[in-house]
C-alpha cells in the first residue's frame, strides 16, 4: 500500500448526497476475482449512457457529459469533493478499490458510511471529514475557478487552499500511523515476521505431528 504523506491534487465535485456503494462500483463488476480492474467503472451508471458489463471496452460506450468525472476540466484529479453520507449501502470492498484504482488518494465529504470509512483507510485511501459549511465553501470555490487544487497533509491533519486557507480534521493516531507508513493489515502483521516465524518453528519442534510433511 503506498505511504500517504503529503498530497496536492485536483479536486473533482460529486454534488449529490446518500452515494451508496452500488452507485460507486455496481454489483456486476462484483463477479471478478482480481482486486484490479475496476477503476474504469468507477460510477459505471453515471458515466456512461449504456448498462456496462465486465470485460467491456469502456473506450467505446456512450459518455454522460453531464457527469463531472467526464468532463475536461476534472480530468487526471485526485481528491473527490462529496457531500454527506458518501459510501452508503452495503460493505462491498471493491468501492474503495474503484476510487483508488481511478486515481483517487482522497476523499472530502461531511460524513462517510462507517464500513466504507474504515475501508479507505485499509486501502490507502484518505476519507476527510469537514463541516457541511466547510465543504459547502470548497464546492464553490471547484465550480468557480477551474484546475483548482488542494493541499492535504496527513502529518500536521489540514487541507490547504490555494489562497493558503486552512481546514483541519481528526484522524485517529492509529490509521494516521498506517497511512502515514503505508501499511495495511498484512503490513502490519508482516512487521512481526521474524516472532511468527520464531513461533511456528518452536510449535512444529513441541509437536511435528502437526506437519508431517516436513519430515
Amino acid at each position: 500500500m503506498d505511504a500517504f504523506t503529503v498530497y496536492k491534487g485536483l479536486v473533482a465535485p460529486l454534488d449529490r448526497e446518500n452515494v451508496d456503494t452500488d452507485a460507486i462500483i455496481p454489483k456486476q463488476f462484483l463477479k471478478s476475482i482480481k482486486k484490479t480492474g475496476f477503476g474504469q467503472h468507477l460510477f459505471d451508471a453515471l458515466r456512461y449512457l449504456d448498462t456496462g458489463e465486465p470485460g467491456q471496452d469502456c473506450s467505446l460506450r456512450p459518455i454522460n457529459p453531464d457527469f463531472a468525472l467526464n468532463q475536461a476540466r476534472y480530468q487526471g484529479a485526485g481528491i473527490l469533493l462529496a457531500r454527506r453520507n458518501f459510501g452508503c449501502g452495503s460493505s462491498r470492498e471493491h468501492a474503495p478499490w474503484a476510487l483508488s484504482q481511478y486515481g483517487f488518494r482522497a476523499l472530502i465529504a461531511p460524513s462517510f458510511a462507517d464500513i466504507f470509512f474504515n475501508n479507505c483507510f485499509k486501502n490507502g485511501l484518505l476519507p476527510v471529514v469537514l463541516s457541511e459549511q466547510e465543504v459547502d465553501h470548497l464546492f464553490h470555490e471547484t465550480l468557480a475557478f477551474p484546475g483548482y487544487q488542494l493541499t492535504i497533509d496527513l502529518e500536521q491533519q489540514v487541507v490547504i487552499a490555494p489562497d493558503n486557507r486552512t481546514y483541519s480534521f481528526d484522524v485517529t493516531p492509529f490509521r494516521k500511523y498506517c497511512l502515514l507508513n503505508g501499511l495495511d493489515d498484512i503490513g502490519l502483521t508482516l512487521r512481526h515476521a521474524d516472532k511468527i516465524k520464531a513461533f511456528e518453528a518452536e510449535r512444529i519442534a513441541r509437536m511435528p505431528w502437526l506437519a508431517p510433511n516436513l519430515f
